[in-house]
């Protein structure tokens, strides 16, 4: 299937964040910008380093005029978890019968010590005010990830 392309609308979507909330694409629409990262699992090792990356850096976003949302299969309660545990400050969506991942083409096969198998594959999409998909990052650096889609939405969005 292949991701999202630049240029097309955002697959629309309403999830679960982590505290039970629904929150959709479609209420951002005309207000803010919108990063949606994807990512395989909560409490891992990469995953919390890109995590607290936005963390750390989510007021610079903010000023930016946009929320940022992480995606992952894990479950409501997990997620809680994590951002509890990470004092995280933005939100996380729970998807996980993984249609809104599918939707933004980030289903896919992975390869891991010689084993295939199908998941996550880690990736953004930044969306603006319209709903239109203006970025994608198909290969996602996790130490830097927050640094390199804010300097991207600084150079590109409100520039």
């Amino acid at each position: 299937m292949g991701f999202a392309k630049v240029g097309t609308k955002a697959p629309s979507f309403t999830l679960l964040d982590q505290r039970g909330n629904n929150v959709s694409l479609s209420e951002y629409s005309g207000k803010k910008n919108v990063v949606v990262y994807f990512y395989p699992k909560a409490m891992t090792p990469g995953c919390t380093v890109q995590a607290c990356g936005i963390r750390d850096t989510y007021s610079e976003y903010e000023k930016q005029d946009t929320v940022v949302f992480g995606v992952s299969p894990d479950s409501v309660d997990r997620l809680v978890k994590f951002e509890d545990k990470q004092e995280l400050n933005f939100k996380l969506l729970s998807d996980e019968n993984h249609a809104v991942t599918e939707s933004f083409g980030a289903w896919g096969l992975k390869k891991f010590m010689g084993r295939e198998y199908m998941g996550v594959l880690r990736s953004t999409f930044v969306i603006d005010k319209q709903g239109g998909i203006l970025m994608v990052m198909e290969k996602v650096k996790i130490k830097t990830h927050h640094q390199d889609v804010l300097y991207w939405i600084k150079e590109n969005l409100n520039g």
